[in-house]
């Protein structure tokens, strides 16, 4: 992944998070000392200087000495496996973030991403921020009992594959999508008109460690759970409604409906019970109905297919878009093409408060009307367009670049005169 650039980054060393889990969270009070430090003094220097250079420092001599790097034995992390994490994880929010409240159940801030009576995602953004959702603390698997989890509390510069909107580790392209580990086979894909009207999931369930019933307040068995649980749901339906003046009228509101009637629209499965004790896999396996492993080229016969995130970002996202179905993702992990991809032009974001999912699905598959079936081939097109052109390997490989090239110049002692000059 870096062959190709790799003759044009100064000598530095890189370190890599291997794991899922990000791992650098700063408190909020250090990490504004630090950014407005960044502005008073940094900034200033970097904008008095002379035009930039456009070339790095030379290599020092004694770089191979065994000497310019003192060895320790300790570490700076911590490691917290299998234990709560929200704690940790809000520490970079702000005091008076909805995270940080005093109250003993604090709400969501829903306004700031919700829109509607059923909570329709609008800021995407703001939804994987996790300063607004203290809810997360007890419906996030990651919050709940990560996998993996070892945690430094200070700047450290460490590349991870996806973070949580609270840590500070730097995002660069995964491995995983370069190197095409969840393929997409073309012609194993069918037209749109082929593809069968329903939502479709197969997976397992990763996204943390079940123990003494955890699985209950982890986000994978919250959405497989509700998708497929009896009893009531909402829709968006026209109402005859009366106003001030007497006259009757048709509005939009929300209407219950039995979840029954619409259960030919979900196809969402467990296909293996893992990463929990033994006594919570024998009890998700009670709970859920589990289906045989699938392949993942079967996902192809339907119109619309579910990405959600596992232990951190999902790995599927990438081959989903690169088909001919419409993709939903239910994601809180940010990855580092954020302004990259589009909601609701690319793909259908959906909330893990779960109240509009089955009105989306209804609106994008229902014969009621053809805007919805419409604007869904209309958006499974897009996306499929859109990462034909930003999400190739040459693509991940320049924003890489990029990235690398900007860090060489932050870690050179010479950083505030190094830069392009422009032509």
């Amino acid at each position: 992944m870096l062959k190709n650039f790799l003759a044009f980054l100064p000598d530095m060393d890189l370190a890599f998070n291997i794991h899922d889990e990000p791992r650098v969270v700063v408190p909020n009070d250090e990490l504004s000392r630090l950014v407005e430090r960044a502005k008073d003094a940094r900034m200033s220097v970097a904008t008095a200087s002379e035009p930039p250079k456009n070339q790095f420092s030379k290599r020092p001599k004694d770089m191979n000495n065994g000497k310019r790097v003192e060895e320790v034995k300790t570490t700076r992390f911590n490691r917290f496996a299998h234990q709560g994490t929200w704690t940790h994880s809000r520490l970079s929010c702000p005091p008076d973030s909805q995270a940080r409240s005093i109250d003993e159940n604090p709400k969501d801030n829903l306004t700031a991403y919700a829109a509607g009576d059923l909570g329709f995602v609008y800021n995407v953004t703001a939804f994987s921020d996790i300063c607004n959702a203290p809810s997360l603390s007890s419906s996030f698997g990651f919050f709940d009992r990560p996998n993996a989890f070892n945690l430094v509390q200070e700047l450290f510069p460490i590349f991870s594959q996806s973070k949580i909107s609270s840590y500070q580790d730097i995002l660069y392209p995964s491995p995983w999508y370069w190197y095409g580990k969840v393929p997409y086979d073309s012609d194993r894909d069918v037209a749109w008109g082929d593809k069968t009207d329903s939502l479709y999931w197969r997976g397992s369930t990763t996204g943390g460690f079940s123990r003494n019933g955890g699985w209950r307040r982890q986000h994978r068995q919250h959405v497989v759970g509700r998708l497929n649980e009896p009893g009531k749901a909402l829709i968006m339906a026209q109402q005859e409604q009366r106003d001030e003046q007497g006259n009757d009228g048709a509005v939009w509101g929300p209407k219950t409906v039995s979840r029954k009637d619409y259960a030919e629209l979900m196809d969402v499965h467990f296909s293996h019970i893992g990463q929990c004790d033994p006594g919570d896999c024998d009890a998700q396996r009670e709970f859920f109905k589990l289906e045989p492993a699938a392949d993942q080229q079967d996902a192809w016969s339907h119109k619309h297919l579910l990405d959600m995130d596992g232990n951190a970002f999902s790995g599927r996202f990438y081959a989903f878009l690169q088909s001919k179905s419409m993709v939903y993702k239910m994601a809180v992990f940010r990855e580092w093409h954020a302004d990259w991809l589009q909601p609701w032009l690319h793909y259908v974001p959906l909330s893990l408060r779960g109240d509009e999912w089955l009105e989306t699905i209804r609106f994008f598959s229902s014969s009621e009307g053809a805007d919805g079936k419409k604007m869904a081939k209309k958006m499974a097109d897009e996306g499929r367009d859109w990462a034909g052109k930003a999400l190739r390997n040459e693509d991940f490989e320049a924003w890489f670049f990029r990235l690398l090239l900007e860090y060489g110049r932050l870690i050179d002692d010479n950083r505030d005169t190094i830069g392009y000059p422009g032509p």
